[in-house]
């Protein structure tokens, strides 16, 4: 409100208050513009001016539309900024706060009496977010976020209070999965021996360098850490503990590739490779790739004499071993083999005399099972589970499906679905 040749800020609403200002000299020259400042989204809508003079009114409306600010990256990307710019030199008491409000509140920074507040962040965010040191005297709020991924999309807002007054910024940030960089896709059947994950340096060879590959979505994310020529498990994630190799030439022929072990569905994901300069401050390549293990399924017509759930492994298996077929919903074990001859007494009754293992199963490393006359109640989920002296080692999962007398009876062959 502008009245008797001054502006009147007592009459505004507190919202706008200190964020307002018109021309000094309107009256002169007719200019009834207002300026804004720091509109955020919530200043959206229609603002109308009225003009009083001798009575008469006149009337201007303008509608006002504060976009968001919108952030997009890709995944793998070092780091992320949300700006904020806000007025300098603010009070050394002011608090400054980053919240993720969509698609689930989640306090991501908090900043208060001159230093950050880790202990108030939430878990997802620890270790990830910084703020300028000099931000009060700059002004600048911007928050920078590490390793973006997928699950850090979302709106997030910047509370900035001091003196009881609190000043807004949305952003929304976007983090896209990089269409390049997971066109490498490697599918593996589970039950396989191993896969190998690639990934090949065509620059420049350098000393010292370190090769480190990380799954995204674990915590700790470490999969692999190859140091120098020396293999390094500090900080490695557990469930890859004793399953991961690298050549022992790789520096040499810039072949990084990742040897995973017994490959189960559970590693399926987005793994990257990471070239580090001798410092580890440098990603000097970053290659991603997208790993499914996929479950083996079998489909079989009601009615055939027997049908066969795949697992092959490696060859002369020594020391004392268990093989334990198992049906999931409903729990059943389905057969047990144990060294030498099979444990029938162990198996439940509806695979009584149902079931025959190869007998050189430990020569051949063939653990494939053969289930004698399947019916349409056989079909479900089943793991073979092998143990080596009571330390699990390797493990098979097989879907079968056994379609009733009312589905194509004239196909009567085993598929194997890809």
């Amino acid at each position: 409100m502008y009245e008797n040749g001054s502006d009147q800020p007592e009459e505004q609403h507190q919202v706008y208050r200190d964020r307002t200002k018109m021309n000094e000299d309107l009256l002169k020259t007719g200019d009834l513009s207002l300026t804004l400042k720091y509109p955020t989204e919530r200043d959206s809508g229609i603002y109308v001016c009225e003009a009083r003079r001798n009575g008469r009114i006149r009337y201007k409306t303008v509608q006002l539309k504060v976009k968001v600010c919108q952030v997009e990256v890709e995944e793998g990307a070092e780091s992320v900024q949300l700006p904020f710019k806000t007025t300098q030199n603010l009070p050394e008491d002011a608090k400054v706060e980053w919240v993720r409000y969509e698609p689930e509140y989640r306090k991501v920074h908090v900043y208060k009496n001159g230093s950050d507040q880790p202990e108030e962040q939430h878990q997802v965010y620890r270790d990830r977010t910084k703020m300028n040191e000099d931000l009060l005297k700059t002004g600048d709020l911007s928050l920078t976020l590490k390793h973006p991924t997928e699950k850090d999309s979302g709106i997030y807002v910047c509370e900035a209070r001091r003196n009881g007054r609190i000043r807004y910024k949305t952003v929304l940030l976007k983090v896209k999965v990089s269409q390049h960089a997971l066109a490498v896709v490697v599918e593996v059947y589970e039950g396989e021996t191993s896969v190998l994950l690639p990934c090949q340096d065509t620059g420049v060879t350098l000393k010292n360098r370190t090769v480190l590959w990380t799954r995204n979505d674990l915590d700790p994310k470490s999969v692999h850490l190859r140091r120098e020529e020396t293999d390094d498990v500090t900080g490695k994630n557990q469930r890859y503990i004793g399953r991961t190799s690298m050549r022992p030439d790789a520096l040499d022929t810039l072949d990084f590739s990742l040897t995973l072990k017994n490959p189960q569905p559970t590693d399926s994901g987005i793994y990257t490779c990471s070239i580090l300069n001798e410092r580890e401050e440098l990603k000097l390549t970053d290659i991603q790739l997208h790993v499914k293990v996929i479950p083996v399924k079998v489909e079989v017509e009601e009615g055939v004499e027997s049908v066969q759930l795949p697992f092959k492994t490696t060859k002369n298996r020594s020391g004392e071993i268990q093989v334990i077929w198992e049906r999931y919903e409903p729990f059943q074990k389905a057969h047990v083999f144990t060294n030498g001859p099979n444990q029938y007494e162990e198996q439940h009754e509806v695979y009584r005399d149902r079931t025959v293992m190869n007998k050189d199963l430990l020569e051949t490393g063939d653990f494939s099972l053969t289930l004698k006359q399947p019916t349409e109640r056989d079909s479900g989920e089943y793991k073979c589970l092998v143990w080596r002296k009571g330390t699990f080692i390797r493990k098979k999962t097989v879907k079968l499906k056994v379609k009733g007398p009312g589905s194509n009876r004239g196909h009567q062959d085993q598929k194997l679905l890809q």
